[in-house]
């Protein structure tokens, strides 16, 4: 195992944009820091839908104080992926990718961080403090139903263009999953939309809700309200509605699109307490530190299960307040 010579000051798992305006926070402050990332950069927002565009405006996805440069007051996905490289590239962020932290120890001003890139060379880190920015969207919410686990079944879409002349069953009933029934049925796929809540999620982009709502009501995508998939096979799923009744639906791939939830078990591996109903970690709302001293959260995560509290928007702000009071602490006398 490769251990470097430096101690760190504060050393950064997660490299969303969350985890990058941290580390810009912490470079601008002449702190020694280093993210490290188990995917590629932001990547997150790297397994969206390839045609996805933000609701966020332009401006309010900015970190570093750079501007982000779009054709759209609505940025796309592919202009996020390359802002994000971009801004990365410009502070010469110091980042290692594919590399997954396996084990925390030790304790504040101490820490000692064992990571493995893929399945081979180990590396250990030594740190002062620890921010932890991992985001949500690697952990889908499972359904806990026979047949979850067959290849047909993804959590995550990424185009639609496989699934031409398909049976298709989304999921769901919020944004994901009105974009996708209309990207599917767009591209000649049969698409049916089900949703276990009486009618589709208020929050849905205010352009995306209209055209759902117009195409579920003309008939074009079939819409099963107040219903649930309680089991999945190889050609068909079965649903039941809110009154019992079940019925077969002939299928050929489904889209699980039911939310993401923050890797809690992570966070109580490192000693974060964390509510069981809400998901919620401990966490200070000024400086964002956790119970465990010298352990901070920034991002999404601090949302626990209430993914939509916290955005881009928002989250690109918690490293100013986690480098403030690292800054602090650090410069206190030790006795």
């Amino acid at each position: 195992m490769k251990e470097p010579l430096d101690v760190l000051d504060v050393f950064i798992i997660g490299a969303g944009p969350t985890g990058l305006a941290c580390g810009i926070d912490a470079k601008h402050a002449g702190l020694k820091y280093l993210l490290v990332d188990k995917g590629c950069l932001v990547n997150s927002l790297y397994n969206y839908p390839p045609n996805m565009g933000f609701f966020t405006s332009r401006e309010l996805l900015e970190i570093g104080g750079i501007p982000f440069p779009s054709v759209h007051v609505k940025p796309t996905r592919e202009e996020a992926l390359e802002y994000y490289r971009s801004v990365t590239q410009m502070f010469q962020l110091s980042i290692r990718f594919y590399e997954r932290v396996v084990n925390i120890d030790g304790q504040d001003g101490a820490f000692r961080i064992s990571t493995q890139k893929g399945e081979g060379e180990k590396h250990c880190y030594h740190s002062r403090k620890l921010v932890i920015a991992t985001g949500y969207y690697d952990l889908p919410n499972l359904m806990g139903i026979p047949g979850e686990e067959l290849p047909k079944v993804s959590h995550y879409y990424t185009g639609p263009y496989e699934f031409y002349e398909q049976r298709v069953a989304v999921i769901g009933g919020s944004n994901s999953a009105a974009e996708t029934a209309l990207d599917l049925y767009r591209h000649g796929a049969e698409v049916v939309l089900i949703h276990r809540r009486p009618e589709l999620s208020r929050s849905i982009k205010y352009w995306v809700k209209p055209d759902i709502e117009n195409r579920i009501k003309e008939g074009s995508i079939p819409a099963l309200f107040e219903t649930r998939v309680v089991e999945i096979t190889r050609d068909a799923i079965r649903v039941e509605n809110s009154q019992g009744e079940c019925r077969t639906i002939q299928n050929d791939f489904v889209f699980a699109l039911t939310g993401y939830h923050p890797d809690v078990d992570l966070l109580r591996q490192f000693g974060v307490e964390v509510d069981s109903k809400t998901l919620r970690p401990k966490c200070d709302s000024e400086t964002l530190a956790s119970n465990v001293a010298g352990i901070y959260l920034a991002g999404v995560i601090i949302a626990g299960a209430k993914t939509n509290e916290i955005f881009i928007e928002n989250g690109r702000f918690h490293g100013k307040q986690i480098i403030a009071d690292i800054e602090r602490k650090l410069a206190e006398p030790k006795s």
